[in-house]
């Protein structure tokens, strides 16, 4: 089994957060923030190996992220791309790993190909950075820049074709044009073509499945709105309805939205799976960092439930020519999704992937 984490570059400064969320604005200033809401909430969580900086520390960061991934079994790292027709954010990160070839960790790029705005804070409609896809100047311009790192031999490719992953297909209109681009300029470059891997979220599904090579499901939110219960949904949307009212009438805030993770873990180790369709698995969730008594917090959480269901997706990929499991994620403190360490939890997590793995 393959586990590919998920891999968000937001820990460092740049002029579009400072803008936006505050001047020196990370995604630790979030996490710093948190705290607890009910009793044995456990926030805020803070890292084992400290707040680093993925530019000021980058190399020094990389290397011992990179380290812990081998240790430990984790295969390699999907980062994050925020490209929006040319303009980038958060690139440096990704940049400073692919000018030190020393620092050994298997990636590819997940490009987050979603218009930016306020929803931390509820307000959708202000939008921050808008998504846009254009048309063959601007996927040249994309391509481009995305080609010095397929041509990194660390690379993750399917044969070969470097694997590229965008996590809402059904945004992009023009879909079967912009891969069919890539796939021709990647044949001009020494490739087989790119290998597409969609994202099977919390929105609507890609009827257009034809244009792909896979899915990874992105989890919590894919089980939680296309796979969850009726009677658990019911179950939690009348807990949630009845905390809201509450909040309504109170000064001090209780958070509203709260889910056993077992729900939503136990429907992850139990179903089918295609098998072009790559599964996906939560440690934790919880976003109250980011989103206060607004968020979500899938209670229960352990590394034996974590253990439980890692085993159960191991057992239905393999044999597969391609056994991928996709983990949400590998340092989302904001949202409370990581398997790096933590000061009360240490390397349980991660422990857990290596038994796993064998």
């Amino acid at each position: 089994m393959k586990v590919i984490a998920l891999y968000l570059p937001q820990y460092h400064s740049f002029p579009e957060n400072d803008e936006w969320w505050g001047k020196g604005y990370t995604e630790w200033t979030a996490v710093k923030r948190a705290k607890p809401l009910f009793n044995g909430h456990e926030q805020p969580q803070i890292p084992l190996d400290g707040y680093y900086d993925l530019v000021k520390q980058g190399v020094e960061t990389w290397t011992r992220q990179a380290e812990l991934a081998k240790k430990y079994g984790v295969y390699g790292f999907a980062i994050y791309q925020y490209w929006f027709t040319g303009h980038q954010l958060m690139e440096k990160p990704m940049e400073i790993l692919l000018a030190h070839p020393e620092i050994d960790l298997k990636y590819c790029i997940a490009w987050a190909n979603e218009t930016w705005t306020r929803t931390w804070y509820g307000l959708q409609e202000n939008v921050l950075m808008k998504q846009e896809y254009g048309e063959e100047k601007e996927w040249e311009a994309h391509f481009n820049y995305c080609l010095k790192f397929f041509k990194d031999p660390r690379y993750i490719k399917i044969g070969n074709r470097p694997v590229f992953n965008i996590y809402r297909t059904h945004d992009i209109v023009k879909l079967k044009e912009m891969t069919a681009y890539f796939n021709k300029r990647a044949k001009e470059e020494g490739f087989d073509g790119v290998f597409f891997v969609g994202g099977n979220t919390a929105q609507q599904n890609e009827s257009r499945r034809e244009l792909l090579d896979a899915w990874y499901n992105f989890e919590p939110g894919r089980t939680l709105k296309h796979n969850f219960s009726r009677v658990y949904k019911a179950r939690y949307n009348f807990a949630t309805a009845f905390r809201h009212g509450l909040n309504m009438i109170r000064k001090h805030k209780i958070l509203e939205r709260r889910i056993p993770i077992k729900w939503i873990l136990e429907n992850i180790a139990s179903r089918d799976y295609e098998e072009n369709e790559f599964p996906g698995i939560i440690a934790e969730w919880d976003n109250t960092p980011r989103r206060d008594y607004k968020g979500l917090v899938y209670t229960g959480a352990s590394p034996d439930i974590f253990e439980k269901t890692l085993r159960a997706l191991k057992a239905k990929v393999e044999g597969r020519k391609n056994d991928f499991v996709y983990l949400n994620a590998w340092n989302e403190w904001g949202e409370g999704a990581m398997v790096e360490p933590t000061v009360t939890k240490k390397y349980s997590y991660l422990e857990v992937i290596k038994r796993v793995n064998g």
